[in-house]
């Protein structure tokens, strides 16, 4: 009984993964797209931005963990997602851009959270360390949106003074801690989300930002 109950939870949780990866690969597909397009980019560098911002985080996250090739190259409905939502921004980029920026950034506050937890969670399964899991899982979060920065020649929101690696970290923390005094799996990924994306929404509205050093 013990081993069927093992094993369903570990269906669940693969599940649950799977879920929030799918959800994050297409809010940040949508937002690495339009980075594209706002940055007068081609076709070919609106998919190239979407599949690097939508992907490249889970991609390094499973190059550190061993786990080759990434999931999003071997399973085909990743890059799909991507490029198929790429394709649509860059003939609908009127009518995204339409959307208000508060929309926008609380869609990225969301994909932060999901890429975030969806990084803790594979480091969890891989059974790493709870400093390793919470690090994998900003990894995940920031990955992508450091790659489409790069390649945009901009500074990457992470190293700016924003609370936003910040916020990914907490909320990957704040998951691990659920895990540990026995919350199920989707309520401890629940509640760490919500915490991320709790804490990135305030941040913008009340205009917190990360100490600089002084004299700066």
């Amino acid at each position: 009984m013990a081993t069927n109950d093992s094993l369903a939870a570990t269906i669940s949780a693969d599940h649950l993964l799977f879920a929030v990866d799918i959800a994050g690969t297409f809010v940040f597909a949508v937002e690495g797209a339009m980075a594209a397009v706002n940055g007068n980019l081609d076709l070919i560098g609106v998919m190239t931005l979407a599949f690097s911002t939508a992907l490249g985080g889970g991609i390094v996250r499973d190059v550190l963990l061993g786990a080759l090739p990434p999931a999003s190259l071997r399973d085909w409905r990743y890059p799909t997602i991507v490029l198929a939502t790429a394709v649509l921004v860059f003939f609908l980029h009127q009518s995204v851009r339409a959307i208000p920026g508060s929309a926008i950034q609380v869609l990225d506050a969301a994909g932060l959270a999901i890429f975030a937890i969806a990084g803790t969670q594979k480091a969890m399964l891989y059974k790493m360390n709870p400093l390793v899991a919470v690090l994998l899982g900003t990894i995940t979060g920031v990955g992508g949106g450091t790659i489409r920065d790069v390649l945009l020649n901009q500074v990457p929101k992470v190293l700016q003074f924003e609370i936003y690696a910040s916020a990914a970290m907490l909320g990957s923390a704040c998951m691990i801690v659920a895990t540990k005094v026995r919350f199920s799996a989707s309520w401890a990924a629940g509640f760490g989300a919500f915490v991320c994306f709790f804490l990135r929404v305030i941040s913008l509205w009340k205009h917190w930002n990360l100490p600089r050093a002084l004299g700066q």
